[in-house]
């Protein structure tokens, strides 16, 4: 395959040469190689101002991040052939770790596939595409995926946000016979999903060690599940032993499927349809208490420009949810969001409990699932940061 050179700006590939896959617009020569001149998702060569072979990847003159580097080997540019590659080394590490199969099985640029995540349940794929080159590279990545799992369907979610910056349409299309609905197993419950119209894929496997986790906070205690979705944290906190379990959320779809999950798990939850906030403002005016308090919240701080107020709606939710949850409680906390820092997520906690009058001890600071792998060169691969406090009166 004959590729296009984008050539970088002389000292531009220092951060490349030490592992990131990304290459930014402000760091190309543009009088070398115009980035007008190609097409979104066009492959190309990515060297250094002196030459020098960097790798292969993807380009997209319309994105901040004009390139991604797929491969560092000139011998093997992006295609079905790495793709599969790809696919074969991802799929060793999740069954290395996985007795069934489900689970993330392709994470991005930590399992070297920028613009692509996907999700197996059993034998059907989710996948998300999210990069005009990935997009560009589909009918290689359905046949690769086809190769190396060998599912009965594959579901393309593609219709995420994110993908407006890169110009991209977005879409939903099954190859195959999709059904309607997923089940999940997890611990020693299943789940129903809704991988058509749920959220994300229709499950977040990001938090399924977290999960594992609950046992020894909630059993035989009150919980308060916030953000309840479809009901993984609440039912898998009855499940573990919970006396008994409020699960929260605003949608009403969402919580069909967590009611109907909790008839197949012989669960009773109490459920709230509600926005969060107001719910635990209820909540305290009624002068109920919880054992234990879970949030796992949406993204609040999306971009770097949205800290400020995203950093606010963490410290009120972590306040307010601290004012509902019992003396010698546990608040179980987090944010998905890689543009909230672990610590500056804690202060607000901290700052909550003293507005509020209560003292706090750190049991436990938690990251994503190992389906779920950080690349140690883009700290954005790491994004997950869940916290499992004491609540204490000072």
């Amino acid at each position: 395959m004959d590729l296009a050179d984008l050539v970088l700006k002389k000292d531009e590939e220092r951060r490349i040469r030490a592992g990131h896959l990304w290459v930014f617009s402000n760091e190309i020569d543009t009088a070398r190689t115009g980035l007008q001149a190609f097409e979104p998702g066009q492959p190309v060569r990515i060297v250094a101002h002196s030459g020098k072979f960097l790798g292969s990847g993807y380009v997209n003159p319309h994105s901040l991040i004009a390139a991604r580097i797929l491969s560092r080997d000139p011998e093997h540019p992006p295609g079905e052939s790495l793709l599969v590659h790809r696919l074969k080394v991802a799929l060793s590490l999740r069954e290395r770790f996985y007795e069934r199969p489900f689970y993330r099985l392709a994470f991005g640029e930590s399992d070297g596939l920028p613009g692509l995540i996907v999700d197996r349940y059993g034998d059907c794929l989710v996948a998300q595409i999210t990069t005009a080159g990935m997009e560009a590279l589909r009918e290689p990545v359905v046949a690769a995926l086809q190769r190396v799992v060998r599912p009965r369907a594959i579901l393309l979610r593609n219709d995420q946000p994110v993908r407006g910056l890169e110009h991209l349409e977005r879409y939903v299309e099954p190859i195959g016979e999709m059904p309607e609905t997923l089940e999940v197993p997890e611990g020693p419950g299943v789940f129903r999903i809704s991988p058509h119209h749920g959220q994300k894929t229709g499950w977040f496997y990001d938090q399924a060690d977290n999960r594992a986790r609950l046992a020894p906070y909630v059993r035989g205690r009150s919980v308060l599940d916030l953000f309840s979705y479809v009901g993984a944290w609440g039912l898998g906190a009855a499940l573990s032993g919970a006396a008994s379990v409020t699960c929260v959320d605003s949608s009403g779809p969402a919580l069909e499927l967590l009611l109907e999950n909790a008839r197949r798990n012989r669960q009773a939850p109490e459920v709230l349809e509600g926005d969060a906030f107001e719910v635990l403002k209820a909540l305290r005016a009624d002068q109920r208490r919880f054992d234990v308090v879970i949030a796992d919240p949406p993204a609040f701080v999306q971009r770097k420009k949205d800290f400020r107020r995203g950093a606010e709606a963490y410290r009120r939710l972590n306040r307010m949810a601290l004012q509902v949850t019992a003396p010698d409680g546990f608040l179980i906390s987090g944010s998905c969001s890689y543009h909230m820092p672990g610590d500056a997520f804690l202060q607000g906690m901290q700052a909550g409990a003293r507005h509020v009058d209560r003292m706090l001890q750190l049991l436990e600071c938690r990251g994503q699932s190992l389906d779920h792998p950080v690349h140690p060169a883009i700290p954005e691969t790491a994004y997950l940061k869940m916290f499992y406090v004491r609540v204490l009166r000072p």
